[in-house]
């Protein structure tokens, strides 16, 4: 089951441009970036073998999230696979800045 209420991750000036930050949606674990001040968030899970992307390293001026496992890379903007062994994209979830404070959730319903 997931949530439809929005989940707190931080404060917006607790996570600064190249900055990462876990928040959990209930059992969903969900990796948010500040890229450049714009803040995404993808299922901390990388859709190759279901290992933590959070372990691995975020390129901030690629915007790309490279799993710790096996070197498969992310678009941390979209999800998108960028390089095997990867084939499947990583979900996306929304985020929103509101009263200072970045708030996510897992949408899937």
């Amino acid at each position: 089951m997931h949530s439809q209420d929005w989940v707190r991750v931080c404060a917006a000036s607790e996570l600064l441009p190249g900055e990462m930050r876990v928040a959990w949606d209930g059992d969903t674990p969900i990796l948010v970036f500040n890229h450049d001040g714009t803040f995404y968030a993808l299922e901390d899970r990388c859709s190759h073998e279901d290992f933590e992307l959070s372990a691995g390293a975020f390129d901030a001026n690629e915007a790309t999230i490279e799993c710790a496992l096996h070197g498969a890379k992310f678009d941390v903007r979209d999800g998108s696979v960028l390089c095997a062994p990867a084939y499947a994209p990583v979900p996306k979830f929304p985020v929103r800045v509101e009263d200072g404070a970045v708030w996510t959730r897992d949408d899937r319903g």
